[in-house]
């Protein structure tokens, strides 16, 4: 179903709402009578269609032990799953049978969360289906995510072990490694077969972090292991008798020895193999019909109809204002020369770092927890809502770091098990300077991030695909948004912290530039780093990390631009129609309040808020 009809839909399930309730007010009895019989038949319908949604939901779940374990579910505790072709075809199979199942809603009935529920729900759907033809256009194993990563953070981060029964599942998972990873290499011969093979640069990254996995004891006469160190802590932590620590310890060690290195062995072997077949071309125009691909990448990632071309000019204006904004500041710190010479100035001055020591990395996490408590204390003044799971601030471990992005965020357990989780790369310090401090840690955290997604799995009314749901346009927009109006709350007091903040929203306004570049002007991989060396302060090794995410991650560092202007955007044009009935507590709570949306969407949700202010002040 097309987006504007299922918009229609929504209108037209308002205005009936809107309708029922208006003659009720006035209504003989006759009309009540038939009016509590409408009510009735509607909460069912409604009730009916969530039932629904929450089986669809649980059938995707429940094919998925890693998501399982994600949402604190145990019941394939010691399973990876599948991911071959054959359980693709299942899932794609799955999603025409939950599109029939849909189609027996009577959508005129519904209330209007749950219309939402199913316009968002059947759009989600038809999506999967229609992006099936491009389920081969990506790159398996990268720089940024794959699992051979995977593996060794999901058992340390995800895999939790309270039970004896949890570290057999633990060693259950380190055994079915070598299935695993016999199922990656098949789909990357697929692949490869088709001529998509990602750059070469890759290569070293992943054959590097797949080393690092393998490397200590057990593998070699080394410290300890990463994945050894790990099941050795959570064993310890274990009320049970020390004979049964050992014995799971001996078969955790077996696991590891007689499973996990010849899993990473063979998978670096073979990699080394397909790295001698890769090219050093970028962008995604050199995959079959990648044009379309890329065009129909940003439509989902943006949730807009915005072209490349039009991303590029966004992109190429917003640097120049935001480059206006930064010689601002330079004026107000009483800097002399030009705008590069002071970003060389802000780059290079030891001042702007922490020490790269241990103790110089242990300052940096105080002093970004130190931001966010004090966010956090005076969120009241923005927020109507909060969330309940705790956050933690936490450096990304040694195995991963060297590939890692500079910061990112872990969603907490749903089950109140785990707390939310920013992590800070301090890998080179030299890309994490105080001034950012400040934007990255309201970006990641408090009230970026973590307010976000917390909230979001929180919410009630609400089935559970859109708790869980994920728009990227939406959440990084918000991301970038919550860097942003800090600055109304009179935060960013020292101008070099404010140039942080404009460092970095300049950083995701050259985004728009680079991978659109990338992508569909053929820019190579050199081309974009220049472009961020000459454009921004941030270090060389910033550039290259970004770069190297545009090419194995097309469009999707496009979405934090657009996404935050959009949410701006619709808070002005809110701000200019309510006036002095605005508030920006309800503003914020309208947005978060229903989980993650597209941007269309959203626009929809704040015009029928504005409509319901206005017409709340009139009675």
């Amino acid at each position: 179903m097309p987006i504007k009809t299922k918009t229609t839909i929504i209108a037209f399930t308002l205005a009936a709402m809107f309708t029922t309730s208006a003659c009720t007010h006035n209504a003989t009895s006759q009309v009540e009578t038939k009016s509590a019989t409408t009510a009735a038949v509607t909460q069912t319908e409604s009730q009916k269609a969530n039932a629904l949604y929450q089986e669809l939901f649980m059938e995707s779940v429940m094919a998925s032990p890693i998501y399982q374990t994600y949402l604190g579910i145990k019941k394939d505790y010691d399973k990876w799953g599948d991911i071959s072709d054959v359980e693709t075809d299942k899932s794609i199979a799955r999603a025409k049978a939950s599109l029939v199942k849909l189609s027996a809603i009577d959508v005129s009935q519904l209330d209007s969360q749950t219309a939402l529920s199913y316009t968002l729900l059947t759009e989600s759907l038809e999506q999967q289906i229609a992006d099936d033809k491009w389920r081969y256009h990506t790159y398996p194993v990268n720089q940024m995510y794959g699992l051979h990563s995977m593996v060794a953070s999901f058992l340390i981060n995800q895999h939790q072990v309270t039970s004896e029964a949890d570290a057999k599942a633990y060693i259950s998972r380190l055994t079915a490694t070598t299935t695993l990873f016999k199922q990656l290499q098949t789909e990357l011969e697929i692949r490869a077969d088709k001529g998509i093979i990602a750059p070469k640069f890759v290569f070293p990254y992943v054959i590097s972090d797949s080393k690092n996995i393998i490397t200590g004891a057990p593998f070699d006469d080394g410290a300890d292991s990463t994945l050894w160190a790990n099941i050795n802590q959570k064993v310890a932590k274990l009320d049970i008798a020390d004979s049964k620590k050992q014995a799971l310890l001996n078969d955790a060690k077996t696991a590891l020895i007689e499973h996990v290195k010849p899993a990473y062995s063979q998978l670096i072997t073979y990699l080394t193999d397909l790295e001698k077949r890769a090219d050093n071309r970028d962008g995604v125009w050199k995959l079959p019909d990648g044009d379309a691909f890329y065009n129909n990448a940003l439509k989902r990632t943006t949730t807009t109809d915005m072209t490349s071309q039009q991303i590029h000019q966004l992109g190429l204006a917003e640097v120049a204002r935001i480059h206006t904004e930064m010689r601002q500041i330079m004026q107000q710190v009483g800097y002399k020369g030009s705008l590069q010479e002071f970003f060389a100035f802000m780059r290079d001055d030891k001042q702007f770092y922490y020490p790269s020591t241990a103790k110089g990395k242990a300052a940096y996490l105080t002093d970004a927890k130190a931001f966010i408590d004090n966010m956090e204390s005076r969120i009241d003044e923005v927020f109507k809502i909060k969330p309940k799971a705790g956050l933690v601030v936490r450096q990304v471990e040694a195995f991963r770091e060297k590939s890692a992005g500079k910061a990112f965020y872990d969603q907490p357990a749903p089950d109140g098990s785990r707390p939310g989780t920013y992590y800070a790369n301090l890998f080179d310090m030299q890309a994490m300077p105080k001034y950012q401090m400040e934007a990255l840690a309201y970006h990641e955290g408090i009230p970026g991030h973590h307010m976000q997604i917390a909230i979001s799995q929180e919410l009630e009314g609400i089935p559970m695909f859109r708790k869980f749901g994920r728009y990227t346009a939406y959440s990084e927009g918000w991301g970038l948004y919550a860097e942003y109006f800090p600055k109304e709350m009179g935060l960013y007091q020292d101008p070099y912290s404010d140039f942080g903040r404009l460092s970095m929203e300049l950083w995701r306004a050259c985004r728009l530039v680079v991978d659109t570049g990338i992508h569909t002007k053929k820019w190579t991989r050199e081309q974009g780093i220049a472009y961020y060396v000459d454009n921004t302060p941030n270090a060389k090794s910033d550039a290259v990390k970004m770069v190297e995410r545009h090419v194995v991650m097309p469009s999707q560092a496009t979405a934090y631009k657009i996404g935050m202007i959009k949410i701006l955007a619709l808070r002005e044009h809110a701000k200019a129609q309510l006036g002095d009935k605005f508030d920006i507590r309800d503003y914020h709570t309208l947005v978060l309040k229903n989980g993650p949306l597209p941007l269309n969407i959203l626009e929809q949700q704040v015009e029928q808020w504005i409509k319901s202010v206005k017409d709340d002040s009139q009675t």
